[in-house]
């Protein structure tokens, strides 16, 4: 990686939509050698794909919050477990093994406080390995780079 490689990083990263033609002058290339960067990028995996960024509240999301949880069993097994269980679950959009006094962070969006305490019920209080959860709602994001 270099400064351009970097640089190109950057600007995709904040509009992957942007023409060949634009990231070129963005960062100085010609829009050959800018093509050529992107696709050695894309072929090396450190370009993994393109998304939508998508707005919460036109797609019926009210209620977002990050939401640790510790388990009771510190297994291969009850990791592989809960890992799957999130996989499954739409509302988890993150879920980060992470080191600390718990396990996971995860990130869990639903239509509304009612849809939330269901998950939060039925289907997490059904892992049979669940020590504790703690929820943290968002109330606003000033800033989120996520894409």
């Amino acid at each position: 990686m270099d400064q351009i490689s970097d640089h190109i990083l950057r600007v995709l990263s904040r509009d992957g939509r942007i023409s060949n033609l634009e990231l070129a002058h963005r960062v100085g290339l010609s829009p050959s050698a800018c093509l050529r960067r992107v696709q050695d990028l894309e072929r090396r995996g450190v370009i993994t794909g393109y998304r939508a960024v998508l707005d919460p509240v036109a797609t019926g999301i009210g209620f977002i919050a990050y939401v640790t949880v510790g388990l009771s069993r510190h297994t291969k097994t009850a990791q592989a477990e809960f890992e799957r269980l999130m996989q499954a679950a739409p509302q988890v959009r993150e879920c980060h093994n992470i080191t600390g006094t718990v396990e996971y962070l995860l990130r869990v969006e639903a239509r509304d406080l009612a849809a939330y305490k269901r998950f939060h019920t039925e289907y997490m209080g059904a892992f049979p390995y669940l020590d504790r959860l703690t929820t943290m709602v968002v109330m606003g994001s000033p800033k989120d780079e996520r894409a």
